[in-house]
């Protein structure tokens, strides 16, 4: 399984590095094969090393650490000394790419069995977390060149059944400044160390036991932020602030806007229609994966410690609220966000444990209901818009149905422990 993981891995990212090319920007191997040299994003590379750490001793930890913040040294002070400035402002992650794959080298030649299994597991690990930020990046940049006109008009339209909630939070969240935007960008930025901290947790005892859990966050998370750039394709949607604001520079979008509205003025019930956008900004609204990965944390944590549970719970909860209320996402795509994690971890606890008929009838149920938010977004706006007391108690019906399903099925897969026998009474002599 894992040989195959890889070899659709490879081909994905092959595919993509073309298809970058294309538009004449890099795509991720020749990102990934950067970072070895040029100065990288340091987040992900050093949660890839700390993912690939969970297979090592405590000591092996320590030296690889070490070795990752000594190369990184090394390399700072050549930039430095060479006068080397990077355009982004990141001068150090080079060394954790570098120790990555020496753990790929050592578990190569210096191990054997399930040893080797075991490093090339964690290493394949840590690339993948590195790979998915990288090709995530790539499918951005692909859906604004391949998808040059949007579909924010339906969206908002059928976002009048939920009452347009980015144009209430976004009132809410500018009416805060300068607290809650700040705290409100913090969660949002670090999304990924919240799913790092998690997954860190759940693979702690890797290195005791020498084989991971059947199922974690990572592997969620990757399939996720896999599938869900292929509904991007589909269904192309820029947001709020960008498609009825100035864009989230401030000013760059407002040429390509239906109007200057967000988040003070609601959109008028019109007929909507595809509008043209910029070849530069994502079609990456519908669904939320910010809201799938959030949701995903969320269920993650419910049987960590209480700690866990709350920093879950809140995330979940500033992540809708950042979402909204910056005006990159419809209400519309976070009802569909919680039904696609939730479709997704269904799907990949189903295959861990076996295909069975409620597995099967959840995932099924899953994506017949996301599908339909998809047709009805598209098709039944204006139905939506003209009846919101229809439409909208029927979308969170739709969700919370999926909700339960998820919540029944999972506790029909949970073991149960048998009552003790009774020893059975023993009988005086007469």
């Amino acid at each position: 399984m894992w040989a195959v993981a890889g070899v659709v891995a490879l081909a994905i990212l092959v595919a993509l590095e073309i298809w970058a090319r294309r538009y004449g920007q890099p795509g991720p191997i020749t990102d990934q094969l950067n970072g070895l040299v040029f100065a990288p994003k340091p987040g992900p590379l050093y949660g890839g090393l700390a993912l690939t750490m969970v297979v090592l001793t405590w000591r092996q930890r320590f030296i690889a650490a070490g070795a990752a913040i000594g190369i990184d040294a090394v390399f700072v002070l050549v930039r430095w000394a060479a006068g080397a400035r990077t355009a982004d402002g990141h001068f150090f992650g080079n060394g954790a790419l570098w120790v990555m794959l020496g753990c790929a080298v050592l578990a190569v030649t210096r191990r054997t069995g399930p040893e080797r299994t075991l490093l090339l597991k964690g290493v394949g690990l840590g690339l993948l977390l590195v790979a998915g930020r990288k090709t995530g990046d790539a499918w951005l940049l692909i859906t604004a060149k391949a998808r040059p006109a949007v579909l924010d008009q339906y969206v908002a339209t059928a976002d009048h059944a939920l009452g347009n909630p980015s144009w209430l939070v976004g009132r809410i969240v500018n009416a805060t400044d300068p607290v809650g935007p700040t705290v409100l960008h913090l969660v949002y930025a670090q999304l990924a160390v919240a799913a790092v901290v998690v997954a860190l947790y759940q693979l702690r005892d890797v290195a005791a036991v020498r084989r991971f859990p059947r199922h974690h966050l990572v592997r969620t998370f990757l399939v996720i932020g896999l599938l869900g750039p292929a509904v991007y394709m589909i269904f192309p949607v820029v947001g709020p602030v960008f498609a009825y604001g100035p864009g989230a520079s401030g000013t760059g979008g407002v040429q390509w806007a239906a109007a200057d509205l967000w988040p003070d003025t609601l959109p008028a019930i019109n007929t909507p229609h595809p509008m043209r956008y910029d070849g530069i900004t994502p079609r990456n609204c519908m669904p939320s994966l910010h809201t799938a990965w959030a949701t995903a944390i969320f269920v993650h944590t419910r049987r960590a410690p209480r700690i866990l549970r709350l920093a879950g719970t809140f995330w979940l909860m500033a992540t809708l609220s950042a979402t909204l209320g910056f005006g990159y996402h419809y209400g519309a795509d976070l009802v569909a966000g919680v039904v696609f994690a939730l479709t997704i971890e269904a799907a990949l606890r189903s295959f861990d444990r076996g295909w069975d008929r409620p597995g099967i009838r959840l995932v099924g149920y899953g994506t017949a209901v996301f599908a339909v938010l998809l047709v009805s977004y598209r098709w039944l706006p204006m139905e939506m818009a003209v009846h919101p007391w229809i439409f909208g108690p029927l979308l969170i019906l739709a969700m919370t149905s999926v909700i339960y399903g998820y919540v029944r099925t999972t506790e029909l897969w949970e073991p149960t422990a048998a009552p003790a026998r009774q020893p059975e009474p023993q009988l005086e002599p007469v």
